[in-house]
This record gives C-alpha cells, structure tokens and sequence, in this order.
C-alpha cells in the first residue's frame, strides 16, 4: 500500500500528496527525499537551535541545482509552505517547519577558490569554517560571522557580520554574484551585469527572493596569524569601560575590531569583557592594542597571536548546535550608560550562566558603501547589540524567556534598526525595522521574483 503523505500548504490547509508524485520526485533527485518513516529522518529534521522541534512532512536533501529546481518547483505547484535550510542557525527556526517541506542545502559544500584572481566560488551548504580554511590556505579571507559552524547562505544573504567588518566590510560587500532559484524554477544569475535588481535583492534582502545555490566572493588577503586582546572587568564598571573602549575605538584604524560582552566565569561571577583584535602585523598589533589594557583595573588580562581560523572558532563551543536560544537584538549609536547600565543589572539575574550580551563594533568599511547602493539598510550604526540567553534544560524554557523580555523592557527608545540575522519572530515592524528605508523598493521586487511568496519561511517581506 503506498504512503500518503500530507502537507500543509501555504493557506492553512492539509493536502494529501498524491504518492506517485512524490515518487517520482524522489526518483529526480541525485540527493535523498526524507518522509517521516525514513532513516535519517530524525537526525535531518534538527536544527542548531534546542527550542526548535519541529516535523515536516518532507525533507529534500539536495546536492546539485538541477535537485533545488525540481523541489522549488514541486512545492510551488502543491502550494505547499517550504523552508529552505543552509546552515540552520536562523533564531526563529525559519529553516524549517512543521508539516511542510524543507530543502536541505547542507550537502552542496564544494567550494574553489582562485588564488590568481583572489575569488571563489562556493556553495550554498558550506560552513564558515570550512571556507575560511580554504582560503586561509591562500593567504586570502572574506568577512564571516563569529561562528564558524554557521552557513554561509543565510550569514550571506542577511548582510554578514564579522571580525573583519570594520577593516574590509560585510560579506555582501564581497560578492560578485550568484546563482538564484526563484520562485518558477528558473535558474537565474544575479550580478552586477545579469538581473541587477535581484542582485541588488539577496545583498541583505534575505531568503526572500529565491535559492542560492552558488556564490562567487571577491576575496581580501590576509596574514594566517591575528593578534587578539582579551580584557575583563567587574560587571559593576562596564559603563565605565566599554565608554572608554568605545573612545579608543573611534580613534583606531579599521584593522581594529572588537566586541564587548557581559560573560560569566567558570565560577559564575559576572564580567565586562572586551575582545579587541588587531590584522596589522604582530609587533604593530600589540601597539594598537596597548591603549586599551589601560581603561581601568582588570581582573583578567590575555594578549595572543593566533591564526584566524582559530579566532573564528572561539565562540563555537558557547554556541554549540542543540543548546537551546532566544534573544533580542538592536543597532546601536553609542554604548550610553543608560543602556549599557540595565543591561549590566539584568544580567546579573540571568538564570542560565551560558547567555551573553554581545556589543559588535562595526563602522570602518561598513559604512563606506551607501545604504541604498545594497538592500542592507543600515551602515551608519557602529554597533550591533544583541541579548541572548543560553541554556540547556527545556525545563527553564519560560525563566530564559522572561529574562530576554525583562531585560529588553529595560531599556530606553532604540533606533528603529536591527540586524536581520538577529532578529527573532516580532512581527512586521520589527521586519520593517530590519530593512529600514529600502523596504519599499524590496516589496516591488518580491512582487516581481516571487508574488505567491513561496519564499516566506524568513524574515518575511510581503510582495508588494
């Protein structure tokens, strides 16, 4: 007897999948087409964040383009809600869903990199840290995030945020095309010179306009080795410190990144602490760097030269995959103590010793590329705030949350700006509020690459 299987599509409703067609699209595919009753099935269905549990009906594993067109295509003649997962690491858990289908990028990792030409060429399952070793084998790099088990597709298409910001921009700054899945199957090139607009689109429009399956990055050269200032203070002086920090900052050149964080020790008792890293060569790094060992009385104190590669994986363990997150995030003009002082006082009452709150320098080559010339909005802020509880047992699911609310209430009127990579699920303004003044001309584009918003599995811009 064959299977029915059913999903829900993009109205609500339950469909029952006719079981020779989803046998036949199971035969098309050179990757693997997962149901419920498949092996493999429970492992695929996970995501990096612990809070998302979620069963869809279908779970196409793809590894090749012609794989992603048959599945777009599938779900768009079913109707049926589709998720579209590189990495997994979206907060909301919008790389996958219940009772829907999800198109699995995570197979399609071949990456190459031109070292002549200072390019490559990767695709859309990669990992950071796999691309960062390919091309750290070159003496070469491109902006990334701070972890490096994130995918490159969603950190990509969200803007890409990372150490190397303020020296060489966001990873958007560096792509020089892609090739885009849209919503009718079709296989299309987004570049300067082919389908500007759509190009225009993914740099920080998001999942919204179709499926990356391949990107080709202009790369920067990099020494392997990167020096790296690790300061902490009582959490009671972070006002203090992180104003001083800030100062130092506006005053250094841009191959000076840092982030401030409030963390715990091992023993559990609050800190400042502030990450400073310096891309010049050693002996001008540690000069760059001397200033800010001498904003006030520290109560830890580490100076190193460690490859990049190194520095990208530092924070993979406190963001390790099946832990459990939710958080809140804002751009930020200046760390003023009246935000940074409510913060301090709350995370002395987190309930899990694991969560942070991150303040990410950007600025530097950031802001050197004008806000409309890519759909990432946002490049005056110099900072990236984000609170982000962190914890294990699902038990304390209600106490974590609580805290995030509490913590976020707290706080005075913030610009109306925030990163969409950050962003939980709040609702339209916030959405708004992710791509800020270029949210009409991408609602005129959705209308045009993706009018049935198949592609809504996101932070979510409406077509127009």
């Amino acid at each position: 007897m064959k299977q029915t299987i059913t999903v829900r599509t993009r109205d609500g409703k339950q469909r029952d999948l006719p079981p020779d067609q989803v046998n036949r699209l199971r035969a098309s595919l050179s990757g693997s087409l997962l149901d419920r009753n498949s092996s493999g099935y429970e492992e695929a269905r996970r995501v990096w964040n612990g809070m998302i549990d979620r069963y869809p009906a279908l779970i196409a594993c793809c590894t090749s383009t012609e794989d992603v067109q048959r599945v777009v295509t599938f779900a768009h003649e079913h109707q049926a809600i589709l998720a579209v997962r590189g990495g997994g690491h979206s907060f909301p858990g919008y790389s996958t869903c219940d009772d829907g289908i999800v198109l699995d990028l995570s197979p399609m990792r071949q990456v190459y990199v031109d070292a002549v030409k200072r390019t490559a060429r990767a695709e859309s399952g990669l990992r950071w840290g796999d691309l960062d070793t390919a091309t750290q084998q070159h003496g070469l790099v491109l902006t990334g995030g701070q972890i490096s088990h994130t995918g490159i597709a969603g950190l990509t298409l969200g803007g890409g945020i990372g150490w190397l910001a303020r020296a060489f921009g966001l990873t958007i700054d560096h792509l020089q095309g892609a090739d885009v899945v849209t919503a009718d199957g079709q296989l299309r090139r987004a570049a300067p010179d082919a389908d500007a607009d759509l190009f225009w689109a993914i740099r920080g429009g998001g999942g919204n306009f179709g499926v990356v399956t391949a990107f080709d990055y202009a790369l920067n050269p990099l020494e392997p080795q990167v020096t790296v200032l690790q300061i902490a203070f009582p959490i009671h002086e972070a006002a203090n410190v992180f104003q001083a920090g800030e100062a130092l900052l506006a005053a250094a050149p841009d191959s000076v990144s840092a982030t401030f964080a409030f963390v715990r020790t091992p023993e559990g008792m609050p800190l400042a602490a502030l990450t400073v890293v310096a891309i010049d060569p050693p002996d001008d790094a540690v000069q760059r760097l001397e200033p800010f060992r001498h904003i006030g009385p520290a109560v830890f104190e580490e100076i190193v030269t460690t490859p990049y590669t190194a520095l990208q994986r530092m924070l993979d363990e406190v963001a390790a995959v099946g832990l459990r997150y939710y958080g809140r995030s804002n751009f930020l003009m200046n760390l003023t103590p009246e935000v940074v002082g409510p913060l301090a006082a709350h995370y002395e009452e987190a309930p899990s010793p694991g969560s942070l709150v991150l303040f990410v320098r950007l600025g530097g080559a950031v802001a050197h590329v004008a806000p409309e010339e890519t759909a990432f909005a946002h490049r005056s802020f110099p900072w990236s705030l984000t609170a982000l509880a962190i914890w294990r047992d699902p038990g304390t699911d209600e106490a974590n949350r609580n805290w995030i609310e509490r913590t976020w209430s707290s706080l005075p009127a913030l610009p109306q700006a925030v990163y969409v990579n950050e962003l939980e699920e709040e609702g339209s303004a916030r959405v708004r509020a992710a791509y800020g003044m270029n949210y009409a001309r991408l609602t005129a584009l959705k209308k045009r690459y993706d009018p049935d918003n198949l592609f809504r599995r996101n932070q979510n811009i409406l077509p127009a």
